[in-house]
């Protein structure tokens, strides 16, 4: 606890290993875990494959539990 995944368009990996970090910092010192609870992963989607792998599948079926969506906070 926590586990993180994320999922998004390809980014090089100096800008993945600094996000991932913040996301890591962000857990450690708001929800006050160890780090040995923190479990981070990163799925690279393609554009085109964006609505069918990730919006239509796991986005809208799930819309009750988003806190932001499409840049809109919804909490």
């Amino acid at each position: 606890m926590p586990y993180i995944a994320i999922k998004a368009f390809p980014k090089d990996e100096e800008t993945k290993r600094r996000t991932i970090e913040k996301i890591n910092q962000v857990f450690l010192e708001s929800w006050g875990c160890p780090q040995e609870a923190v479990t981070i992963s990163f799925e690279e989607i393609q554009p085109q494959d964006w609505d069918e792998k990730v919006r239509n599948s796991e986005i809208l079926p799930q819309m009750d539990k988003m806190m932001i969506l499409d840049g809109k906070k919804t909490c």
